[in-house]
This record gives C-alpha cells, sequence and structure tokens, in this order.
C-alpha cells in the first residue's frame, strides 16, 4: 500500500467524522423541538429516531415513546401517534378506532394551532441552539473593551516590535485612537511602512514608540476549501514576502492578491521560528458587502486581525443573548442575499454547497480546534432552520403552508392534494441535492 495514502484515508475518517457528529447535533436538537412541543402541545410520539435504516439501539420511555439510534446518520424524524409515516402525511388506519380524546393526541387530530406550534418548533430549536452557542461565546470569552488596550500580544517572528500588554494606545502616526474601531480603521489604512509611531499610555504615563503595523499579514484563520487551506497555510502563520517582495501589513497582502487577477503567487511565511516557501493561485470570490449585495474578489482565503487580543470584560447574560440574536439574524439575512443572488444570476452557484462540501468543512473546523467546531455547529443550525422554514413541501415550511390554507378555508387540504405536492417536494429537495452535489465536484 502506498504509505501516502494513509494520511488521506485519516483526514477523510476525520472528516467524516466530523460531518456525522454535526448533522446528529442539529438534527437531534431540530427532532426534539418537534417532540416536545408536541408533547407539551399533547400530541403523543412513537418513535424518536436519530438516523435511518436498522436500528441500533433503543429504549421506550415512561411515556410511550421509542428513543433509537439508527444506522444511517443522515438525518432523523419523530414520528407521532396515528401518523402514517415520519411526514405526517396521512393516518396509519388507527384513527377510526380511536375515541375523541385519543384522537386528539394525534397530529391529524390535535388543534390547528397545536399542529402549527409542533411543526414550527424544529426550526425555532435550531435558532435557539444557535443562538445560545453564540453568547457563550461571548459569554465565556468576553467582549472586546471599547477602549484600544493592548491585551496579549500574539506570537510574532522575533525580529518584529510590538507593543506591550496594558498599553492604551492614544494616538498612530499623529491620528488620535480613541476606539478600538479607530485603530482598527487606522491600521487598515497603514500598508506601505514597516512600523507606526505609537503614542501609548504605559504604567501611567505617556510615551512614543515605534512598532510594527497594528494589522500585520499574520492569518487568523485559514478558510476551509479555499487556496490556502489547499496548499497547508495554517492559522498563526506569518507571511512576510509576496514573490520576493516584503510584506508588512495584512492590507498589502490584500492589495497584491487583488492585482494578480489570478496568477500564481509565491509566499515565504514564518511559523514558530521557521521560515516556509508556499505557491498558490488566488481565486475569484463572491463576497458580502455592507450594503446587502456582493461584489467579486480575488483572494486566498485566510483572515487577519490586529496584532494583539484587545482587552475583554465580562458580558453578562443580555449582552450575550443580545449577541446571539443578532450573529443569528445576521446568517439568515446573508444566507438569503446569497440564495436571492443565486437564483437571479447575480453571484455563481457555485456559492451553493452540497453534502461533500458540507463534511469538508465540518472537518476542517474540527481540525482547527473545538471552539471553531461548536462555532461551525451553531452557523449550520441556523442554515438549517432556515431551510426547514421554505415553503416547500416536504419541509417544516411546507406543512406551515398548509396549516395556513387550512386556517383560511376552514378545511385541510385533501389527502389527495398534500401527496401530489409532497411528490413534487420531495423532487425539488432531490433536484437541489443534485445540483449542489455537482458544485462539490467540479466548482474549484
Amino acid at each position: 500500500m502506498d504509505a501516502s495514502l494513509i494520511p488521506q484515508f485519516g483526514g477523510l475518517i476525520w472528516t467524516l467524522l466530523a460531518f456525522v457528529v454535526a448533522l446528529s447535533v442539529i438534527v437531534a436538537i431540530h427532532e426534539y423541538g418537534h417532540y416536545i412541543v408536541g408533547r407539551w402541545c399533547g400530541i403523543k410520539a412513537d418513535v424518536f429516531s436519530i438516523g435511518f435504516g436498522p436500528i441500533l439501539a433503543s429504549r421506550v420511555d415512561k411515556h410511550g415513546t421509542r428513543w433509537q439510534l439508527a444506522a444511517l446518520p443522515l438525518g432523523g424524524y419523530v414520528k407521532f401517534r396515528g401518523d402514517a409515516n415520519a411526514a405526517s402525511v396521512g393516518d396509519d388506519g388507527t384513527l377510526s378506532e380511536m375515541t375523541d380524546e385519543e384522537r386528539a393526541q394525534t397530529m391529524t387530530g390535535a388543534s390547528l394551532w397545536r399542529r402549527a406550534a409542533t411543526v414550527a418548533a424544529g426550526p425555532v430549536f435550531n435558532f435557539i441552539l444557535s443562538i445560545l452557542v453564540f453568547a457563550a461565546f461571548v459569554g465565556i470569552a468576553g467582549q472586546a473593551v471599547e477602549d484600544p488596550i493592548v491585551g496579549k500580544i500574539k506570537e510574532l517572528p522575533a525580529e518584529v516590535q510590538t507593543l506591550d500588554e496594558g498599553d492604551r494606545i492614544l494616538s498612530i502616526n499623529g491620528t488620535a485612537v480613541a476606539t478600538l474601531p479607530d485603530l482598527t480603521s487606522a491600521g487598515r489604512a497603514l500598508t506601505e511602512a514597516e512600523t507606526a509611531t505609537y503614542e501609548v499610555e504605559r504604567d501611567g504615563v505617556r510615551t512614543t514608540i515605534e512598532a510594527a503595523l497594528p494589522m500585520p499579514a499574520r492569518i487568523e484563520v485559514v478558510q476551509p476549501r479555499s487556496a490556502a487551506w489547499d496548499i497547508g497555510l495554517e492559522a498563526g502563520d506569518v507571511i512576510r514576502r509576496v514573490d520576493g517582495t516584503p510584506i508588512h501589513s495584512f492590507g498589502a497582502l490584500q492589495a497584491i492578491v487583488a492585482e494578480t487577477q489570478g496568477t500564481p503567487l509565491t509566499l515565504d511565511v514564518w511559523r514558530a521560528g521557521e521560515m516556509l516557501e508556499f505557491t498558490l493561485v488566488p481565486r475569484s470570490m463572491d463576497l458580502p458587502t455592507p450594503e446587502g449585495g456582493f461584489e467579486q474578489r480575488w483572494l486566498i482565503g485566510i483572515t487577519g486581525g490586529l496584532m494583539f487580543d484587545p482587552m475583554t470584560e465580562r458580558a453578562g447574560p443580555i449582552n450575550a443573548l443580545s449577541y446571539g440574536v443578532d450573529q443569528t439574524i445576521y446568517i439568515v439575512r446573508q444566507s438569503l442575499s446569497a440564495l436571492s443572488h443565486i437564483v437571479t444570476g447575480q453571484i455563481s452557484t457555485c456559492n451553493l454547497s452540497g453534502p461533500i462540501g458540507i463534511a469538508e468543512v465540518s472537518g476542517a473546523a474540527a481540525s482547527q480546534g473545538f471552539d471553531q467546531f461548536i462555532w461551525f455547529i451553531a452557523v449550520l443550525s441556523t442554515a438549517v432552520g432556515l431551510l426547514n422554514l421554505f415553503p416547500i413541501p416536504v419541509l417544516d415550511g411546507g406543512h406551515l403552508v398548509f396549516f395556513a390554507y387550512e386556517a383560511v378555508s376552514g378545511t385541510p387540504p385533501s389527502d389527495r392534494a398534500v401527496r401530489v405536492l409532497m411528490s413534487v417536494g420531495v423532487a425539488l429537495m432531490g433536484a437541489l441535492m443534485m445540483f449542489a452535489l455537482f458544485n462539490d465536484i467540479f466548482c474549484p
């Protein structure tokens, strides 16, 4: 056996494991939302399943629900009492034998608002998971203080001059700095010189020092499935030269990448005291703009930041939850914006990833640390919740449309109409899945 295949095989197993874990967590939360709200509404559940196919393990609880783990961990379902199937389409033929009280404990016999609440609970629980995870990050790690105070200095080459922890930055190259956003804005504008002049308050005394630019060409995050990821660049790497030209700031690196128009670049990279050389080709990508649109730019797939971690303060429960809600809403808006731009042809359809792409990102997030993996789960949970609200039969949103029709007309749609629409929904979702899978295989 070729020994070079061993790391690839190990990487594949790691990717699949990360994907299964992420998907299982999200599915479990989604289905638990359906189950618990259904139970609160008096609707009994016969089966709660994580996965499909042969049952690996199961137990029946005191409520009569069988909790099971199945062999194919690619989703899950809750089968409510009286349903013909896990999609809650039709009944299993037992409703006619039930009393009125027993019928009220089924999805078919429950009142309209109880059925709607039970169906909507799945996506809502996905959003709640995202909000709580984002809030926990801020609650544990804290929020950056408004003042431009230097926290922990990040690892940089020994010859790079840095500030000291605890310095309060008052100005940079003569420009007053009052807040951390001021420093970030000023840092982005500095790209040419090797150092900058800082006025700082250190131990209560004002002093002027020379130090590296506030935003060096240091990699904070490597984006999965990017040019940088493919050649093995890592978080913490510092790019020192591009095609032999010294680089002192992340802004200078961005400018060079933008000018290449996709031609190969040779990078001299500092990594933990060692100099390495890499060659990559920037890729054209569609990026969201603050105005809600998209712009096409040449990228290598990395993000940068300040040379230090800002000082943080503990976020209270209200601020943490507010951050979680804002982050979730931001993801929803960006997702809807991207989808609308894909549909109208304004950005490439390659922005739509399928199961292979999601699995690769799962593995990449897991390889970058537990915190990155949990953050990815929260982002994916928002996406799953949003997808399930689309008004497509077989999805929760499709069921909610059926309920809306029933609320307006006074009667539910006929079984035949529902079955036809469900078939259409299955075909649409299948076509979408195949299209996304095509993107995973053939898009760069």
